[in-house]
């Protein structure tokens, strides 16, 4: 029986999907900041993609009653976090840069999307989109990452 290469690649694309689903479910379950601290629930993840949400609380709000630039960036570096691990390869950040475009208000639910730009040797270049309830945007960051040894979950 003769396989197709478009049959192979789906089968590829299958099993990268699960691997970076489990990816996601293993790292939010050890993630006490981003579930407990933050209250951010994982919505999405697969190959150098991440989805999050969170509910802009009383917590999170600073001196000018809008959320604190810092749960912002907090919500989209973790979905950075999630995007650049979810090739099974223990990434960190190497840096990042945010820009904010609107406040949060408290009762905002805030979602963040996060998309591979490039993945090339060790390093990688993500972008995460921050948007409210209504779909505008809140912030926009742009992170690069750092292959560092060893896998999230065994092999």
């Amino acid at each position: 029986m003769k396989v197709s290469a478009a049959a192979g690649n789906q089968t590829q694309d299958a099993q990268a999907t699960a691997l970076a689903q489990r990816v996601g479910e293993a790292m939010f379950a050890a993630d006490r900041a981003s579930r407990e601290t933050m209250g951010m629930e994982l919505l999405h993840c697969s190959p150098g993609r991440a989805e999050m949400r969170m509910v802009v609380q009383p917590l999170h709000l600073n001196g000018h009653a809008i959320c604190h630039g810092g749960f912002i960036f907090t919500l989209a570096d973790s979905t950075f976090a999630f995007a650049c691990n979810s090739h099974n390869q223990v990434t960190v950040a190497a840096g990042a840069s945010i820009e904010f475009l609107r406040p949060g208000k408290a009762g905002d639910v805030l979602t963040c999307a996060g998309i591979e730009q490039v993945r090339q040797g060790r390093h990688g270049v993500y972008d995460m989109t921050v948007t409210n309830q209504h779909g505008e945007v809140v912030a926009v960051f742009r992170g690069k990452s750092a292959q560092i040894q060893g896998t999230v979950i065994p092999t």
